[in-house]
């Protein structure tokens, strides 16, 4: 639990160092956005900013942590990166989409949702495909960082603090360490606009399916895949709120929620409706089975709750 504690408080060290030299680079080269009219806490920039941060700030903390606490390489929090790694994330990409299309298609076809613009950008003049970059940029450094972090770092370290026989020895730690982390992932979304018992529920949910890969290869190509995409079609593709925040940059279309809320999750965005945990089931499963076809077999990789030296040697055994 200590190195958890010492860990995240790095990190959020990490994040106020980074931020503040980005952010002052930023007036420094380029104050222009600022001083047309936006404000540092609504300026797209600085939010990319602080996201940019927080990517380099987890890079950083996951070294620092396994150099001077853990004892681990760094690509055992997730990062064995071979070429199964990267096919691996290409799934994760797929999947993230395919189940956020789900959403939508089933929410169309419904009658839930109306289609009102396309190719719609708030970022005055910009042309679309440059107010794209901005999102995209936004969501592979989210899902880089939480990733490393909720998944990659906690749930690593906490399913080693919970590897007791009475627990169920290493998988059963696994799968504690798995939901627990999933839970706190929830509830640290409860702050946002508009958020509510079931979105908080729900994302812990998400929080399950983005652990569904980790869990069962070790690796987080899959989860960080899924995050990206998941973000990104949610919210720039087909025009939703993300975890109750309005949509950054640009979106493929603007569209704007007339069904029931309780499905629709209407203001807060899908994450809030009751259609999120049917694309979390299915995607829970088509992980599974990505697994089993890649691996031959698909199950709750025990090493990931062993102490360093063993995790290794258990992992250099799974096929990549």
């Amino acid at each position: 639990m200590w190195r958890l504690l010492v860990h995240f408080s790095a990190f959020v060290i990490l994040v106020a160092i980074v931020t503040s030299l980005l952010a002052t680079a930023w007036f420094v080269l380029g104050p222009a956005e600022v001083g047309s009219g936006e404000t540092p806490t609504n300026s797209p920039s600085l939010f990319l900013i602080s996201v940019l941060a927080s990517a380099v700030a987890i890079t950083i903390s996951l070294w620092l942590a396994g150099r001077f606490l853990d004892k681990r390489p760094f690509r055992a929090y997730g990062f064995d990166m071979n070429a199964g790694w990267w096919l691996d994330l290409a799934f994760g990409l797929f999947l993230g989409a395919f189940l956020m299309c789900g959403v939508f298609l089933a929410q169309y076809a419904l009658g839930w949702i109306e289609v009102t613009n396309s190719f719609e950008t708030s970022l005055g003049g910009t042309p679309f495909f440059l107010a794209i970059l901005l999102p995209i940029s936004v969501f592979v450094c989210v899902g880089f960082y939480e990733e490393a972090l909720s998944r990659g770092y906690q749930l690593t370290n906490l399913a080693e603090g919970l590897n007791f026989p009475v627990l169920g020895g290493p998988k059963g730690a696994v799968v504690m360490a798995w939901v627990i982390t999933s839970g706190v992932f929830g509830i640290l979304h409860l702050g946002n606009p508009n958020a509510s018992f079931i979105s908080t529920t729900n994302i812990a949910l998400a929080g399950i399916l983005l652990g569904v890969g980790y869990v069962l290869t070790g690796r987080l190509a899959i989860p960080i895949g899924v995050h990206i995409t998941w973000n990104f079609f949610q919210g720039n593709v087909f025009g939703f709120p993300v975890s109750g925040l309005e949509g950054l940059g640009a979106t493929f279309l603007a569209t704007e929620s007339t069904g029931p809320e309780l499905w629709t999750g209407g203001v807060f965005g899908p994450e809030a409706g009751l259609l999120v945990p049917i694309a979390i089931a299915v995607g829970s499963l088509m992980t599974f089975l990505w697994v089993r076809f890649r691996h031959g077999h698909a199950g709750i990789l025990a090493s990931i709750a062993e102490p360093p030296e063993l995790a290794e040697k258990e992992k250099g055994s799974v096929p990549r």
